[in-house]
């Protein structure tokens, strides 16, 4: 009896490490990284379906991740903090943009860097930014423009077909 006790532990412990190593192996491989980084800053007027955690990008190659987002209560306006890889260094003139990754898919901060030879030193912000652009709205102001438009070209009741009045001469 006792015999069976020890195999039953020795198998849950088995399975406990197991499970750990499955663990580990999925924290190394999802992308995400705990080391050493920089931090950025970034105003924003509006970033609609972005979040802490969402991907920076340079190129479309992963380099960093937002770490926070606020809200500056003066000016209204969106902070986001974001950490960037120690490898990749900005120019001061670069520009960050909230994209889209597809029709229906997550937001993710894009940079574009610049042509200045001064990097943004750590702690630093970008000032070059552009917004999130929200599809919901997009999508409202094209089918107001085209309702605009059908109710410019369709003819209003009682008028004669674009033709004008024949003048009476006497």
């Amino acid at each position: 009896m006792a015999q069976r006790g020890i195999a039953e532990i020795v198998t849950g412990a088995m399975v406990l490490l197991l499970a750990g190593g499955f663990l580990a192996y999925a924290v190394a491989h999802s992308g995400r990284s705990i080391g050493a980084g920089y931090t950025l800053h970034a105003q924003f007027e509006r970033i609609d379906g972005m979040g802490v955690g969402s991907d920076v990008r340079l190129a479309g190659v992963k380099i960093g991740t937002v770490t926070a987002t606020s809200l500056d209560p003066k000016t209204y306006e969106a902070l986001v903090t974001l950490s960037l890889a120690d490898t990749v260094k900005l120019p001061k003139d670069s520009s960050a943009a909230i994209t889209s990754d597809g029709l229906l898919g997550g937001k993710y901060l894009s940079l574009s860097p610049g042509g200045d030879e001064q990097m943004i030193p750590p702690g630093g912000q970008i000032t070059v930014t552009q917004s999130s652009v929200s599809l919901e709205e997009l999508l409202g102001k094209f089918i107001f423009s085209v309702t605009d438009m059908v109710n410019a070209v369709t003819p209003k009741p009682g008028a004669k077909n674009g033709t004008a009045p024949k003048s009476q001469t006497p």
